[in-house]
Parts: C-alpha cells; sequence; structure tokens
C-alpha cells in the first residue's frame, strides 16, 4: 500500500530528486544537490513539483485558450476537448482570458494545490 507524504508550510520538494525537504535546506540530504533559493510567494516564474509552469500555463489561456491549449497543457484533456469543441462561440476565448488573469495572480502554493500533481 502506497504511503502518502503531506508538505507542511515549512517543506518544499528537492528541484533534483523530489524528496521532501525543509524550505531552508540549502542540499538536499537525500541526492546532495544544492537547492536555489526560494521563489517569492507570487512569483511568475514558479515551477510546481510535475515541471508545470504557471507563467507558460497563464501565457497559454491568454493567448492560445479560446481552443484549450491551457488545459491540455495543464493536464485537463476533457475540459481541453470541451474548448476546442466550443471554440467557434467565442465563449472558450473569454472563459481562457479570464483564467489566464487568475493565473497570474494565484499564488504559488495556490498553483502547486490545484495544478502541482496532475
Amino acid at each position: 500500500m502506497a504511503e502518502t507524504i503531506s508538505k507542511s508550510p515549512n517543506e518544499k520538494y528537492c528541484t533534483e530528486c523530489g524528496a521532501l525537504i525543509r524550505t531552508n535546506a540549502e542540499i538536499c540530504p537525500k541526492c546532495g544537490v544544492r537547492q536555489s533559493p526560494s521563489p517569492s510567494a507570487n512569483s511568475l516564474d514558479s515551477v510546481a513539483p510535475n515541471g508545470k509552469s504557471k507563467l507558460a500555463a497563464a501565457l497559454f489561456a491568454l493567448f492560445l485558450g479560446g481552443i484549450g491549449v491551457h488545459k491540455f497543457y495543464l493536464g485537463k484533456i476533457g475540459w481541453g476537448i470541451a474548448y476546442l469543441l466550443f471554440c467557434w462561440t467565442g465563449i472558450p476565448a473569454i472563459a481562457g482570458l479570464v483564467e489566464g488573469i487568475i493565473l497570474l495572480v494565484m499564488s504559488d502554493a495556490n498553483f502547486n494545490r490545484k495544478f502541482g500533481n496532475c
């Protein structure tokens, strides 16, 4: 049976091996790789543990949201197909614009919680 590890606010994932380490750790105790400094609480260039970038998702939503590219990128395939099916109505373009703005102002913790484990 797989054991789930929950991340506390004072922990982060190692950039190399993905192990759960303390946020102030300079070197991962598991793999020995030096960690880069923690990004600010609302930086645009943050990357989730699964490699998804908040900035890339927001740009996809703003510029290609009408055809659902951001949904496919974030692993929401069903929603991406729905956006493709209804792209001729213009509704997905408006929704993509709104979602792009939401992604830009979303905190890193919120982004990781929603899209970091896809």
